[in-house]
């Protein structure tokens, strides 16, 4: 219900805007939220949600442009968020040597071989969990092209099914119900594979 109940206050914001301004806020939302630590805060559930709403009663928006800039922009900002972890943060890291910081990577190296696919595409809809997998991958030395494909479906599910919720939820009310039911089996459906995974890893 949270993020129904801030966008709807985003709505009214959004909707006075002119469409490049419109598109280019929402991408750099998007983008900030995972692509730079910092941005944590940002209200990225939110902002998609009310860009769907926003889309939904204005004609001169488009919702297909929407949702390609969606998808780039949640894409792109995971992948800069791994880069800046594999390429800052693993090296820093590792000049400042400690047991304990050892352990750590260990454990994150670990785990991202096994379940890091998974972790990557259900972070997605965890605020302020989203904006830190990408670095911890990426400092985690995560197979690249793994990064990358669960990146891509997160991309798809969060980005464009949020929006695509957003959009159609004003036309069609059973679909705001839905959408949340849909989440919740994509995020339960990684938890499970990735304990699942955990487990074997362990035994093995």
């Amino acid at each position: 219900m949270r993020v129904i109940e801030l966008a709807a206050s985003f709505d009214a914001q959004l909707s006075t805007l002119a469409p490049f301004l419109f598109y280019l806020i929402v991408a750099v939302v998007l983008f900030c939220e995972t692509a730079i630590l910092l941005g944590f805060f940002l209200p990225g559930d939110s902002v998609l949600f009310s860009a769907g709403l926003v889309v939904a009663s204005h004609h001169s928006l488009n919702i297909s442009l929407l949702c390609l800039i969606n998808f780039i922009a949640a894409f792109f900002g995971d992948q800069v968020g791994y880069v800046l972890g594999r390429t800052i943060g693993r090296p820093y890291l590792q000049k400042n040597p400690s047991p304990r910081i050892a352990r750590m990577m260990g454990s994150a190296e670990r785990f991202y071989n096994h379940s890091g696919w998974w972790a990557v595409v259900a972070a997605r809809f965890f605020p302020w969990v989203r904006s830190f997998v990408p670095p911890i991958a990426g400092v985690a030395k995560m197979n690249y092209y793994r990064f990358l494909s669960a990146n891509a479906v997160g991309a798809l599910l969060w980005g464009v099914g949020i929006t695509l919720a957003g959009f159609y939820s004003a036309r069609v009310p059973w679909v705001k119900s839905s959408s949340y039911a849909l989440a919740a089996f994509f995020i339960g459906a990684s938890l499970i594979s990735a304990s699942w995974h955990y487990l074997r890893a362990k035994r093995d």
